[in-house]
Order: structure tokens, then sequence, then C-alpha cells
């Protein structure tokens, strides 16, 4: 049985990687290909080629409504690392403070409350977290 780590990249895959580090920066797709092993390797394979490379590489919507959307998912679930990461890919997605607020009103009426609370919590700090970088690199992202 091959292992995943040495196969040759399907095309799936090599457009999964694209959109990912078009969406998640250079930065974090390095990151966390230079601490994949043996063992999830499967599983990055699986994220490269399914999410990325099949859902957010689709041309019916834009980056930014797949973030909004995604950010809502994430926010419902109380997934709260994944929310943070993708709310740090706003800069590269185009979805705005306004589109994240919009969708955590949505979070709050379908999925209730205390998700949209501990959510609304994160993209602020995040927010904060990035304005404060913006301010340090002079306006640039």
């Amino acid at each position: 049985m091959e292992n995943d780590m040495n196969r040759m990249p399907s095309d799936r895959f090599l457009q999964g990687m694209e959109t990912r580090r078009s969406v998640l920066g250079d930065t974090h797709v390095d990151r966390a290909e230079s601490s994949k092993t043996d063992f999830d390797a499967p599983f990055q394979t699986l994220i490269a080629e399914a999410a990325w490379g099949h859902v957010w590489s689709r041309p019916d919507w834009t980056k930014r409504e797949r973030s909004m959307v995604t950010i809502a998912l994430l926010a419902a679930l109380g997934h709260d690392e994944e929310l943070a990461m993708h709310v740090r890919a706003t800069a590269n997605t185009g979805a705005t403070p306004e589109d994240l607020r919009e969708a955590m009103l949505h979070v709050a009426i379908y999925a209730g409350v205390p998700a949209a609370n501990t959510a609304i919590k994160i993209v602020k700090n995040i927010l904060d977290e990035m304005h404060a970088l913006e301010g340090q690199r002079g306006g640039q992202l």
C-alpha cells in the first residue's frame, strides 16, 4: 500500500492546495504541511482534495460568499479554532466585518444565542488582532 506522503498528487489535490493557499495564506499552509506526518497525511490529503479542491474551488460562489457560510457554520457548530482561522482568512476572501456581523445574527437566530455569543467574542478578538497587525504593517494586511 502506497504511503500518502509519497504518492503523486492528484489534479484535485493540486487545485485544492492552490485554493487553500489563496484563502488561508502561504504561512498557514506551509506550517500545516511541515507538521504533517504519516499518521495525518491521509487526513491532510482529504482536506486538500475534498474541502479545498472540490467545494472551495467550485465556480458558483465567490470566496467571500463561501467564507461567510463557512464562518456561520463553524460558529453554529462551536468549532472555535477553525472559526478563528477562517475569520483571519477574511483578509484574503473579501468578507468584511459587516458581513461577519450579519452572519453572527443568522447564527443567533438559527443556531442559538449561546453559539453566537461565543462566536462574536472570537470574531471581535480576531478582528482586533488583524486591525493591530494592519497598523503595524502600515495599513496592509
